[in-house]
């Protein structure tokens, strides 16, 4: 398959990283320049392009940017043709940059982003931390494997999104159209927990709308006064249990 990546950060780096290794033809680019991304992106076959290039004739574009960043590659995406499928990966910090305010606590950051770029998405990878995303996939049946929910309002592009998660190395799981996508947002009880397929569901049932921003902001203000700043992310297996203390 022909992948376009924009935004090569902890996460867009290890997807690219893993989908060449999976055989995928894979281009990624970022704001600055084909010439400013690093070697080990491109280490399993990647190849470093312009994000004029990253999004033409590809079969899928993910996008690993900030949230915040979104609506400025909407001119960008206006392009794309529409069998291509656009996977979001990111996630809402309200703690963290306050240009997103244009989302509310109570909105579903899917649509928003759809309504931003003018098209449907799918969200996947948005629910793992970029440790676990780098160094906890395991091979298809493994009985520990992490699952990651992808949602989407169209059939074929959840599909496609759920085959590029299983060959980066974690059981995808069907979370229904981008409306539940709320599901999966920072504060919910799948966010961040490194959870199994059998564990995923339940926790996906188990997600409260009212509760899901107040743990998000919670845990942003713990993991601000452990590192001393808004960017640095904590160590893997801190994050886990930090979520999962006030998610689950």
């Amino acid at each position: 398959m022909k992948i376009g990546i924009l935004g090569v950060g902890h996460i867009g780096k290890t997807l690219a990283q893993r989908l060449s290794a999976a055989g995928h033809e894979v281009k990624v680019a970022n704001s600055r320049g084909p010439e400013t991304i690093g070697a080990d992106v491109l280490a399993s076959g990647g190849r470093a392009v312009t994000a004029a290039e990253v999004v033409a004739d590809v079969d899928a574009v993910i996008l690993s940017i900030p949230f915040s960043n979104l609506p400025q590659v909407a001119p960008l995406i206006t392009g794309v043709p529409a069998d291509t499928v656009v996977i979001d990966t990111s996630n809402y910090y309200p703690m963290r940059d306050s240009r997103n305010e244009a989302v509310d606590a109570g909105q579903v950051e899917s649509l928003w982003v759809a309504e931003q770029l003018g098209r449907p998405v799918a969200k996947a990878w948005n629910t793992i931390g970029s440790d676990s995303l780098a160094n906890k996939g395991k091979p298809a049946g493994s009985t520990d494997r992490i699952a990651l929910p992808v949602a989407a309002d169209s059939p074929r592009d959840r599909d496609l999104a759920m085959a590029l998660v299983e060959d980066t190395g974690f059981d995808a799981f069907d979370a229904g159209t981008l409306a539940e996508s709320w599901r999966q947002q920072p504060g919910t009880p799948c966010y961040g927990t490194d959870l199994t397929r059998e564990e995923l569901p339940g926790a996906l049932a188990a997600a409260d709308a009212t509760r899901s921003p107040k743990r998000r902001d919670l845990a942003v203000a713990a993991i601000q006064e452990r590192v001393g700043d808004a960017t640095t992310n904590p160590d893997a297996e801190y994050g886990v249990r930090l979520s999962r203390a006030l998610f689950m």
